[in-house]
Formats: C-alpha cells, structure tokens, sequence
C-alpha cells in the first residue's frame, strides 16, 4: 500500500478539528458568563465573535499548513517564519505540558464524571482511558483515523440531540433577555473578561495543521478539513448557549460550573444528570484520543531536528512514531497520579495563544505573488488582522489580570531556552565528533 494511499482525507481532518475544540468549555462557560452579562443578545453575539476568530485561525493554518507541507504545527511554522528559537519554545511547551496536560485533564475529568456510575476511583478511569487512546494511536494512520471518526460521530450525534431536544420541548425556565440592554453590555469590561471563557472554549481548531503529512493534498484537504471542521462548531456553540438560556433560569445558572446537567435535568427530569455526565464523558474520550493523536507530531519533527529530542525519531513501519505517543502519555500518567498539572495549563494559557497570533502573523510574511501560496486565505489580510487584535487583547488582559501565572509562563520558556542550547551543544558535539 503507498504512503498516498494511507493518508487521511479532509473529512478526518475535519473531525479531528471537531473533536479538539468541542469539550467540556461549552458546557460549563455560561454559568461564569452570567455573573457579569446577563443580556442573550450579548451572549450569542460573543460566542458568534469566538467563530469569528477562530475561522480566522483556520483560514490562515490552512495557508501555512499549505505552504510549509510538515507536521509540527507552530513549531515548524515559527522556527520557518522567524527563528528557529523561536519555534523551538513553543515545541517545548507543546513538548512538556501543551497536550499532555489537557489529555491528563480531560481524563481525570471523564473519571470524575464516571464515578457515580462506575464507582471505580476517578484516577484509575483516566489512567484506563488515556491507555486505551494510546493503544489505539500506536499501530496505523487508518487505525487513528477509524477509530477518531467514530468516537466524533458519536460526540456530534450527541450534541445534535441534545441542541434538538433543547429547542423542541418547552420548560417552565428560561433566562432569555431579549432587551436593548446589549448595546451598553456589550462595550463593558465584563463583556471582556466573557470573550477570555469563550476563546478558550474554542481552542482546538488548530488541530489538524500538526499532521499536514499525513494528510493526502493538503493545499485542498487541509484547508477544507480546518474551515469546516471549525464552521461545524461555531454553529453548534451558538445553538447550544441559546439553549440552555431557553431551559435554565438565571438564578440555576449564574456561577455554576456544571450547566450542562443543570439543563438537562430540566429537560429530561432527575435522570437528566446522569444522561449529560455519560455525554461529556463520550466527549472527553474523544477530546483525548485527538490530543494523543496530534501532539506527538509536534514531538516527532522536534525530534528529527533537535538532538536532545533524538531519541523519539522513531516511526513504525505503517509511519506511525510510536515512541513519541508513548512519551506523551507517560508525562499524562504522572501528571494523573500526582494531580499537580491544572495550574500548569494557566501558566502556559497566554503563551499558547502567543504561538498562536504569531504563526497567524507570519501569514503576512509569506510570498503573496499569483502561483507562489498553494492555498491562499480569500479574505487576507483582514482575517488574520482580525484574529492578531483578538490575540493581542487577551495577552494582555491575561498579563494584567494574572501577572504571578504568567510570569511563571515565562520561566516555563525560560527553561525552555535553557534545553535549547543544550540540544544545540549537543548536535555540535556530536558533529564534531563525526
């Protein structure tokens, strides 16, 4: 069998972007949202903002996806763009904490949301999931791909229902304000802090820019994959908030994390609880298997490039860098077992939305002239001007609200930068010695 023929089309791609981005943020961000903005308008109106920049990141993926044609990610695209340092940082946190926090989060999430049921110990479901996604990633392309396809129908089916069911029945509740208010509301710093709970929300839409190799004709199937992929849940967001503002009042919803439940018991009665845990459960595998799918790219090309890195420059015969999957998942074991990671994700928050402004600036430094961009992005550059004011925003505001997390951020490339010039003696070394 060619290696053509065993890469992915855009529909896996597109599911693969599906799968990252829907998590558990969409159903747990409108009970803080609510505390500050109460007006429908400008809920709906700042998650439709969230699309909005989120397609701007994918148009501009799918132009340096298109152009570099390799994996990795921001790591490829800014060690390409600006300096190889530069990209490096930002492998080095994909490397240590990027995906292997969240995997690790999600799963002690799933366990949590399964020991009602199970009554097996919340750790010792995450460990059991997160080994299975590792499992099921370590042999072929076409196995990934089967098994990620499925797991995101099975999510999509279950939102779909869930936005169906939502709008049909009508409930005694209901937190809808349609007033002017939203005028006023909107131009508020609340508003502000609002737009940080839906882009992170919205995080994942990146996702299938890390395996552009194994993606057939990635100037058509990335692009499609990424645009269509993030289009699928702008809509289902917008839908979902507008639901559960429909069948929730304000006082079940303001300051609540878990609204999601709270919805569904409305809808469905008592079991209604149980129904959404098992739900976001099926969510949060499928978030999973994608992270464990895609982050060992970023490992893989660090690898080929960085002798500290060498020794996962591995693949198995059907291309598969087995050594890499595993070394991620073994950093999400140990960050289970201790439990000591979720501050690790606030600490690296404004750094990744730092890589990520400035791989989508770098699509202002790419060759524009007719023939020269395999795919170009039809709206630049205001798309990518768009999602740069958006990024540059919340940096920011990140900055300025959390300035003890983010300094520690900045030790985190710090550290970073200290492997850099270790693996770089290193590679002299042993050229010299060669």
């Amino acid at each position: 069998m060619s290696k053509q023929a065993k890469k992915i089309g855009w529909v896996s791609a597109g599911a693969l972007v599906v799968a990252n981005m829907i998590g558990t943020g969409v159903f747990t961000s409108l009970g803080f949202q609510l505390e500050s903005t109460q007006n429908t308008w400008t809920i709906l109106i700042l998650w439709s903002v969230g699309g909005v920049v989120a397609l701007a990141g994918a148009f501009s993926y799918a132009e340096l996806g298109a152009y570099f044609k390799r994996s990795g990610g921001e790591y490829h695209y800014l060690s390409q763009l600006y300096h190889p340092l530069v990209g490096y940082l930002t492998g080095w946190v994909s490397l240590t904490v990027g995906f292997a926090a969240p995997v690790a989060l999600a799963a002690m999430a799933m366990g949590a949301y399964l020991e009602q049921m199970t009554g097996i110990p919340p750790k010792a479901t995450a460990i059991s999931m997160v080994l299975v996604a590792t499992i099921a990633h370590s042999f072929s392309i076409k196995q990934s791909s089967l098994f990620q396809n499925i797991l995101t129908l099975l999510k999509l089916v279950l939102i779909v229902g869930f936005v169906i069911v939502g709008l049909i029945v009508v409930t005694e509740y209901n937190a809808l304000d349609w007033s002017g208010e939203w005028r006023s509301e909107i131009l508020m710093p609340a508003a502000a802090v609002s737009l940080v709970y839906v882009t992170y929300s919205y995080t994942g839409w990146n996702a299938a820019a890390y395996i552009v190799e194994e993606i057939k004709t990635p100037s058509v199937n990335l692009p499609k994959g990424l645009i269509n992929g993030t289009l699928i849940v702008t809509v289902l967001y917008v839908l979902l908030q507008f639901v559960m503002l429909k069948n929730a009042t304000y006082n079940q919803l303001s300051g609540e994390l878990e609204v999601g439940q709270i919805v569904a018991r409305n809808l469905f009665g008592d079991y209604g609880g149980n129904i959404v845990s098992t739900a976001i459960a099926l969510f949060l595998l499928s978030s999973i298997s994608a992270m464990v799918w895609v982050g060992p790219r970023v490992s893989l090309v660090m690898a080929e490039d960085h002798a500290l890195w060498r020794f996962l420059n591995y693949k198995n015969e059907r291309e598969i860098p087995v050594r890499a999957v595993w070394f991620q998942s073994a950093i999400s074991f140990l960050m289970i077992a201790t439990g000591t990671f979720e501050q690790v994700l606030v600490y690296c928050g404004f750094i990744l939305q730092l890589s990520s402004a400035l791989s989508v600036g770098g699509t202002l430094l790419l060759p524009r002239e007719e023939g020269k961009l395999p795919y170009r992005n039809p709206a630049h550059p205001w798309l990518p001007v768009i999602f740069l004011i958006v990024s540059a925003w919340i940096v920011i505001f990140l900055l300025y609200e959390q300035p003890l997390e983010s300094g520690i951020g900045v030790g985190i490339l710090i550290l970073g930068l200290i492997t850099y010039w270790i693996s770089k003696r290193m590679t002299s070394a042993s050229g010299t010695r060669s």
